[in-house]
């Protein structure tokens, strides 16, 4: 069975993301997972780029388009640029990419353990193991396009591939990671993001265990043999039942089903409505920034220019930080943070883009030295949205809140990948 946390449906999506865009998705991205390293160490990284769900959530939040399959490669992309170039410090690197940068991913991996003393030939088994897996173990309809592998200093890693069903027009999320693998060919997978196609062959399914033993016993056979073999059932249209007895591939197909608990279905309409957002969570949010009490975020608020729209941004960031699993179940809340560059649920706002990113680096520069006031201040966001969730009910009003945002998208310098507001 295949060890998910949930799927979604990603629909393709074309076009770049501008470069205006990208820069702040590598300076935001960084330093949330800086900020996560800090609080909860390298390994909480690893198991947040492991999770489907976090990871759709921490791509809307960057204002990718909320829905899409280009979060995959935008935020991976963003964060090889900004994690990087400050590996030594941060003792995290990333390896590979898109296309061509996939097949470098051995080489890097060998480049990086020659001068760390890990062990290179295991790293490099692991990257190609997980490829093979998901391109071949389990045939799905999507071929890999891209592989990204996480390395952190002590040898743990994560892996985010994605492969593409073109035909479909869309495209599904492998999730991996190396802190509850304990075999390549059986659940080895922490989620895989993916539109639901019912049954396919998955060799992976702990109930295929004796399948595989048969295709291994095949392979030592003469293939003489098997080719008689082949043939005398071809006239007799006799079926080979490689599954144990009792067992049948209904069976395998409900249990794939069965095992998905952390389902994110993410619709083809480009647009942010209503039923993609827990309004209720979204309205705590926006109380949270507009409706406190200033001395509960002096602190933040002593910041210069800062004002309730950066408090809405920062409330959204700091629950990618602190958030338990199931706070995104709703990834389309976390574009309230910064929009997205199609314009859906708004245009970017780059001005309160910035403030946030300003804020976030004066926090960790802050902690650095000792000083955890502005980090408790930002921790205390989404302790007091949660407060307000559960204690306040309040439910946003969606179609007022989206209008707002347009209103004054032009004064926070809103932008989308066709231009300024």
């Amino acid at each position: 069975m295949i060890k998910r946390n949930g799927y979604a449906d990603l629909p393709l999506h074309s076009g770049t993301v501008p470069r205006w865009l990208s820069d702040r998705m590598r300076d935001l991205g960084t330093e949330i997972v800086e900020t996560l390293i800090l609080e909860f160490g390298r390994r909480e990284v690893l198991r947040r780029l492991s999770d489907p769900l976090w990871f759709q959530s921490f791509g809307a939040v960057l204002g990718m388009d909320w829905h899409s399959s280009g979060i995959t490669t935008s935020v991976m992309y963003a964060l090889k640029r900004g994690l990087n170039v400050c590996a030594k410090e941060l003792g995290i690197v990333i390896c590979g990419g898109r296309g061509k940068y996939s097949r470098r991913t051995p080489e890097e991996l060998l480049f990086l353990a020659g001068h760390t003393g890990l062990d290179g030939d295991s790293l490099v088994r692991s990257s190609k193991l997980a490829a093979k897996v998901d391109n071949t173990a389990v045939q799905d309809g999507f071929q890999l396009y891209q592989h990204n592998f996480i390395l952190s200093k002590e040898g743990d890693w994560a892996i985010v591939q994605q492969g593409m069903n073109q035909s479909l027009r869309t495209a599904r999320r492998y999730h991996w990671c190396s802190e509850s693998l304990s075999s390549f060919v059986e659940k080895p997978h922490t989620g895989i993001t993916g539109e639901n196609q019912g049954a396919i062959l998955n060799l992976t399914d702990e109930n295929a265990r004796s399948t595989r033993n048969s295709i291994l016993s095949l392979s030592h056979e003469n293939p003489t043999r098997i080719l008689k073999e082949i043939d005398l059932m071809a006239k007799n249209s006799v079926q080979l039942d490689l599954f144990e007895s009792g067992q049948n591939i209904q069976n395998a197909k409900d249990s794939v089903i069965i095992e998905n608990s952390r389902n994110c279905i993410m619709p083809s309409h480009h647009e942010v409505r209503a039923e993609d957002v827990d309004t209720k969570r979204l309205g705590a949010v926006l109380a949270t920034a507009y409706d406190s009490s200033p001395k509960d975020f002096e602190t933040l608020l002593l910041t210069p220019g800062l004002g309730a729209r950066t408090l809405q941004s920062l409330t959204l960031v700091s629950e990618v930080i602190y958030g338990t699993p199931s706070r995104f179940s709703d990834p389309a809340r976390f574009s309230f943070a910064h929009g997205g560059k199609d314009g859906h649920p708004f245009p970017v706002p780059t001005k309160v883009y910035d403030q946030t990113i300003r804020v976030l680096g004066q926090t960790i520069e802050k902690s650095k030295l000792g000083y955890k006031d502005k980090s408790e201040c930002l921790k205390r966001l989404h302790t007091t949205a949660l407060q307000i969730e559960k204690h306040c009910s309040p439910q946003a009003d969606f179609d007022a809140t989206l209008a707002y945002e347009k209103a004054h998208s032009h004064e926070w310098g809103g932008r989308t990948c066709m231009g300024k507001v």
